[in-house]
């Protein structure tokens, strides 16, 4: 008696996939990669563009600490490439992991993106971990971060008389020459990280990952807001977490056709989860502790005394 009461909904919610997914291309996971989700103005080229990321991504791994255990790398790097076959990117994936407690993945143009360990030990579930690393792999293949870029130069060029740096394609040319602040080019507006949700779902759903991962990630963020340290100030531009999640919600339920099984989590990820925190566990002993007490020599006392100084007996005047 129950079933005729339920038929309607799942035909409603077909009919809802359907119809979104006629109106625009992105709303449809079944046309991933024959899609072009990176339409708008810019400036950049894609060789320019992965030229900027390359140089860009030196200068991070010259000043941050790369997480160099294979088995990590590897399973992170893993994680990213299959998210990435499934995705609209027209960059190959370079991914590294940084050592950095705050919980964030970062994107870089040209197809360069370091995952934070934070991220890895914070995610309870593979899918979590892949739920936030969808997202920036979705940055990357709308190439958000040279519209953004390019949106910049364009409201610079209004006060700019076009003679003086050879017109509009000439200003591209040599803004692309120089390294750009990476902050100006990853603080992404609320559209834009609106849409970064939206792709990196679909493609966290069509890597056959329970979508509901990045619910839960963003959940996880939001509670962990207020400690200072533990989430990267670029959230500070994403959209509010608590919108975040019901807007994820709603486009679980229209975008995404229900499948009867998914991906949730692997022994794989509790396994590399347990040697990075193995890993940290033992670069914080390491580390020297300011507030621990030291012994020290009665010699090495006696040398630290100051030197006795003879009085001086000529008389004075």
């Amino acid at each position: 008696m129950g079933m005729p009461a339920v038929r309607p909904v799942v035909v409603i919610a077909a009919v809802v996939c359907l119809t979104a997914a006629a109106q625009d291309p992105k709303k449809d996971p079944d046309q991933i990669g024959s899609r072009d989700v990176s339409k708008g103005l810019n400036w950049y080229s894609i060789q320019q563009e992965a030229q900027l990321g390359k140089a860009l991504a030196a200068q991070v791994m010259r000043t941050a600490k790369v997480v160099d255990d294979p088995i990590v790398s590897e399973y992170v790097n893993r994680v990213g490439q299959n998210l990435a076959r499934n995705s609209d990117s027209k960059f190959p994936l370079t991914i590294h992991v940084l050592e950095d407690d705050s919980i964030n993945a970062m994107s870089l143009p040209g197809g360069y993106f370091f995952v934070n360990t934070g991220l890895i030990l914070t995610a309870d579930t593979e899918a979590e971990l892949a739920g936030g690393m969808a997202h920036e792999i979705a940055h990357i293949a709308a190439r958000h971060a040279t519209r953004q870029a390019t949106r910049a130069q364009a409201a610079q060029m209004a006060t700019i008389p076009l003679i003086f740096i050879g017109g509009w394609p000439g200003f591209g040319t040599r803004e692309a020459a120089g390294a750009l602040v990476p902050l100006s080019m990853m603080q992404f507006g609320r559209a834009f990280e609106s849409e970064a949700d939206m792709l990196g779902l679909e493609y966290l759903y069509k890597t056959g990952y329970d979508p509901n991962g990045m619910v839960n990630i963003f959940e996880k963020i939001a509670a962990l807001t207020s400690q200072p340290g533990r989430v990267s100030k670029l959230f500070q531009t994403h959209p509010a977490t608590g919108d975040r999640v019901v807007a994820v919600q709603r486009e679980i339920q229209t975008l995404l056709q229900a499948r009867p099984q998914y991906v949730v989590t692997t022994s794989e990820f509790n396994e590399v989860q347990a040697r990075l925190r193995m890993i940290e566990n033992r670069r914080k002993g390491d580390a020297p502790d300011p507030h621990r007490p030291t012994l020290k020599r009665a010699d090495q006392k006696l040398a630290e005394l100051p030197k006795f100084q003879p009085l001086d007996r000529r008389p004075s005047l």
